[in-house]
């Protein structure tokens, strides 16, 4: 069974050299202030949670959902660890609900932090690119297909920002050194990752939620085996991370709603009709669940009752936004609920999927998701953005890969010098380190990873004139 006491572990890659004795902080609470003065974190200001380059002051970008998240996974984990002390649960005191808070709390904030420009269509497009492009792919004349292992070539055919993550801050954050990223705690690193598998490991159908992608890359599995060891959680899932997942989920499907009504491709009628219909109300697998949709519909009703009391300019839109709200409580005590119901089964390790998927709230969840895809996910104007952001990615990873692959060698044109000019010289650093006495193979591997670090690293705004500027438009400043 695993232990707090060893779940909660403080350490980090690289001890300080000296510590304050007057810095009364907790480790988890270094991390907090580390992350939150990181130019890492501040890129997320300029990634697309759904909309991509929306000029609009309302809809949410990566790092506003961050921030929604941390406030969530902190609240969440008072919640849940405010139940376990008052029902006596071994091992699980004021210590522990406090460090586990602030753990939250950091792993909210950079639970995003690896996801490339144009949201999780920039993922898909990277993932693409490889299916389209690895066989031609060349380094010293020798294909990559042939150089690289299988879970190597299957890092990149299953790229994932959440394995991203892990590397930007375990690698890629350049604080004191290239090699230990931003340093934070094995406890922080372990909440983060979602799915504790490599890549050859995935397994979606399984029904394992561990499975469902990857959680590291091939160039940080020495690392997640360390951060393991450390805390006790090898072969399973970290704790924390099921309340993580938790709120993630409920900022997302709850603001996914508000957004799509703020950019008028939903309606408080549409919602009230589809949270009726018969699709969702026949999912439901018991009184519970029928309750909390029957719920929704008549708090959303009562909110619309009192915007047109108060006279507001635009009730429906303003209707919309109380009930948020008031389903985020709602959603936030089901996956409490789930948590302290299911408490033995994770802390041994044995529990398989997400929290609000065995909550009351289960159906509701799935109905906001998929309300959310159909009107907003595949409108006319999220389908043409797509298209075009499929053509930056695909253009930059042409170019970027094409430097990546022979600078250092022979093979090098001109155009690849300048490339390689114009790209991350702290990421080239970290790359020309890790390939330091290693086989072509995994130096093929390491520059393929320099390539995407440096598109994952762009904002959607970079990304989109760079791709420009490299095809000789001449970008106003206004655009």
């Amino acid at each position: 069974m695993l232990k707090w006491e060893k779940l909660l572990c403080s350490e980090r890659e690289r001890r300080s050299a000296s510590e304050n004795t007057r810095d009364i902080r907790s480790e988890f609470r270094k991390d907090y202030h580390r992350i939150i003065g990181s130019a890492s974190f501040r890129l997320l200001q300029d990634k697309a949670q759904v909309y991509p380059l929306y000029r609009g002051d309302f809809v949410r970008t990566r790092l506003t959902h961050s921030l929604e998240v941390s406030s969530f996974a902190g609240s969440l984990g008072d919640t849940v660890f405010t139940r376990l002390i008052e029902a006596g649960k071994a091992g699980v005191d004021e210590r522990v609900r406090e460090n586990c808070c602030d753990i939250l709390e950091c792993a909210g904030l950079v639970h995003d932090i690896g996801n490339p420009p144009f949201g999780h269509f920039g993922e898909f497009s990277i993932r693409q690119w490889f299916k389209d492009n690895l066989q031609r792919l060349k380094f010293k004349g020798i294909p990559a297909s042939e150089l690289l292992t299988d879970e190597m070539k299957a890092d990149f055919l299953n790229f994932e920002g959440n394995a991203q993550a892990l590397r930007v801050l375990s690698r890629l954050h350049c604080l004191m050194d290239m090699e230990t990223g931003m340093n934070l705690t094995f406890a922080l690193l372990n909440t983060i990752v979602k799915y504790p598998v490599g890549s050859t490991e995935i397994d979606a159908s399984c029904g394992d939620i561990c499975k469902k992608k990857m959680g590291y890359y091939v160039s940080e599995k020495e690392l997640f085996g360390k951060i393991t060891e450390k805390t006790g959680a090898t072969g399973c899932r970290y704790p924390l991370t099921f309340i993580l997942e938790s709120a993630d989920d409920i900022a997302y499907k709850t603001a996914d709603i508000e957004d799509a009504v703020e950019k008028g491709l939903l309606s408080y009628d549409i919602i009230i009709r589809e949270l009726q219909s018969e699709k969702y109300v026949n999912k439901c697998k018991n009184s519970d669940e029928r309750e909390a949709l029957s719920d929704a519909v008549n708090m959303l009703m009562n909110s619309r009752g009192s915007a047109e009391r108060l006279r507001m300019d635009s009730p429906d839109k303003a209707a919309v936004s109380r009930w948020i709200i008031k389903l985020q409580t709602k959603m936030l005590y089901a996956a409490a609920d789930a948590f302290c119901d299911n408490y033995e089964s994770i802390m041994n390790g044995e529990f398989r999927t997400e929290l609000l998927s065995k909550s009351s709230v289960s159906v509701l969840c799935f109905a906001l998701g998929d309300i959310a895809y159909r009107y907003a996910f595949r409108s006319d104007g999220i389908i043409r953005s797509e298209l075009s952001e499929s053509s930056v990615i695909s253009f930059l990873l042409d170019k970027i890969t094409s430097a990546a692959l022979s600078f250092d060698t022979d093979e090098m044109t001109v155009f690849d010098r300048d490339m390689i000019e114009v790209l991350s010289k702290n990421f080239l650093e970290i790359c020309r380190r890790a390939c330091e006495g290693k086989t072509d193979a995994e130096q093929c591997y390491y520059r393929l990873l320099f390539a995407t670090d440096c598109v994952c690293n762009m904002t959607d705004r970079f990304a989109r004139e760079f791709f420009l500027e490299l095809q000789g438009v001449k970008i106003s400043q206004n655009y």
